[in-house]
């Protein structure tokens, strides 16, 4: 397949004749030029980051009996044609039906879901329901009903275009977010914005319950009514973050995950995956792993050989964009976190330059990075050759664990600012990935300061199979 491949893609670049004006921006409010690239001299007050009371209005329970909260919904196969729809209820387990209609039909469907509860040290969860709604049509907005028998609220979502090379699909991108202020005006960022995103990937970090005593799984509660506004209307893809593992075992909490692994379904059973916490799907003209920084990955074990038999199945002429997400980053320039994923990436970095990633989303580190194409997959013990070195087969690594939760910002960074560094700010935010068509895509990212419109680092990417050439931006030394 990959030979046949090849051959298309090399028909593509010479008989495609487009002429294509690629502007070059990075976009700051002033900038520090170093060796690395650029380090934002963009300065945000300082306040205390804290998370909104229990009473705040976004946390608010929707009126009625045993009315659903904390709406959420992903993708439920491996093509797009089915969403997961989640929900809980507090005073009855109720019904786990879904009545759901495309736009202009009025004939309406029904799906039946299954109900789950756990407890956790002291806390005993509402009921929580979880419904795969199948065989859906693409790119079709359907609405859907919950509550049937009691209080019934109703949503919609759009499904996406039918898989293929050249289609537009914009991803919202999202990390570490939390339930502070901070968090609420990410959120709004996001959702203001004038360019919309379809689809959110999530680099993990959700709620941060753990932070409260005795992990508080109330906390677990509002930060599902908080994001309801936007997860009961468009997919989250979810990767798991160290604020997932809930593992407790001073309060007898030793089951890793239980809290997450009971409110947040994922299709991985549709990619031969055993465990939710790894998996892929393909979107539009994507495809998206997900892998789990904080469960087992060397040789031999489920992960691993997961992503082993993975990437060979990635057809580049149907899905051209290869993305991966990730919780801890690989190429970090922060003191925080520093180097905790660089295991993970001694063991998988040779197969992402293999199979040419385009790029990998990361969060944990509580600000904004995006990194050259760079590699560092020479070093084998003796030959001491161990530096990140430019690799046009490598993909950007982009840090976006800026969503905003009550950690607050890290804001201390290595210097001088390493040569694999293209730019980095301790700022909030959330970014966008536009996807075009099978050769280029538009990223850009917004800090919480700004407008809505105004974007504090872009970059036009150029598809590693489709259009290998050079996208850097650094400035050169």
């Amino acid at each position: 397949m990959v030979g046949a491949q090849d051959k298309v893609r090399r028909w593509w670049c010479s008989s495609v004749n487009v002429v294509v004006v690629v502007v070059f921006l990075v976009v700051v409010n002033g900038v520090v030029m170093c060796n690395g690239g650029i380090t934002s001299s963009f300065t945000r007050r300082v306040e205390k980051t804290m998370d909104m009371p229990l009473d705040s209005d976004v946390f608010r329970v929707p009126p009625g009996y045993n009315a659903p909260q904390q709406v959420h919904i992903t993708q439920g196969d491996h093509e797009g044609k089915a969403v997961i729809v989640s929900w809980v209820t507090m005073d009855v387990s109720g019904s786990s039906r879904v009545f759901y209609w495309s736009e202009n039909s009025m004939h309406k469907h029904m799906a039946k879901g299954k109900v789950t509860t756990y407890k956790f040290y002291n806390y005993t969860s509402g009921h929580i329901h979880h419904c795969n709604l199948k065989h859906l049509e693409y790119n079709t907005k359907y609405y859907y009903e919950l509550g049937i028998g009691h209080t019934t609220r109703t949503f919609w979502f759009k499904t996406p275009p039918e898989v293929g090379p050249d289609v537009p699909y914009v991803f919202g991108l999202i990390g570490d977010l939390g339930q502070s202020y901070d968090s609420n005006k990410t959120l709004t960022h996001y959702e203001l914005g004038p360019t919309k995103g379809e689809t959110v990937l999530f680099m993990g970090d959700l709620s941060y319950a753990d932070n409260y005593p005795n992990h508080d799984n109330r906390r677990w509660d509002t930060w599902g009514r908080f994001v309801e506004r936007s997860t009961a209307y468009q997919p989250w893809v979810w990767t798991a973050g160290n604020h997932e593992l809930d593992f407790a075992p001073e309060i007898g909490e030793t089951e890793p995950f239980k809290p997450f692994s009971h409110r947040y379904q994922t299709p991985y059973k549709a990619s031969n995956s055993t465990s939710p916490f790894w998996y892929s799907i393909k979107r539009a003209s994507a495809y998206i792993i997900v892998l789990s920084s904080y469960s087992a990955y060397g040789k031999y074990t489920p992960q691993y050989k997961w992503l082993e038999t993975e990437l060979p199945k990635v057809n580049r002429s149907e899905t051209p964009w290869l993305i991966v997400l990730v919780h801890s980053p690989w190429y970090n320039s922060y003191n925080y976190h520093y180097m905790e994923g660089e295991t993970m990436r001694v063991m998988f970095e040779p197969w992402f330059v293999q199979y040419k990633v385009d790029v990998v989303f990361a969060g944990h580190v509580h600000a904004y990075e995006r990194s050259e194409r760079v590699s560092n997959i020479a070093y084998n013990i003796v030959n001491g050759i161990c530096a990140p070195v430019s690799d046009q087969s490598a993909p950007v690594y982009i840090t976006i664990g800026d969503g905003g939760n009550l950690e607050g910002l890290a804001t201390n960074m290595t210097e001088p600012q390493p040569k694999y560094s293209a730019f980095r700010e301790a700022s909030f935010g959330h970014a966008l990935f536009e996807i075009k068509n099978r050769t280029h895509a538009y990223y850009n990212w917004h800090r919480n300061q700004d407008g809505y419109a105004v974007q504090a680092d872009s970059l036009w990417f150029f598809n590693r199979f489709w259009y290998p050439i050079d996208d850097s931006t650094s400035a050169k030394s």
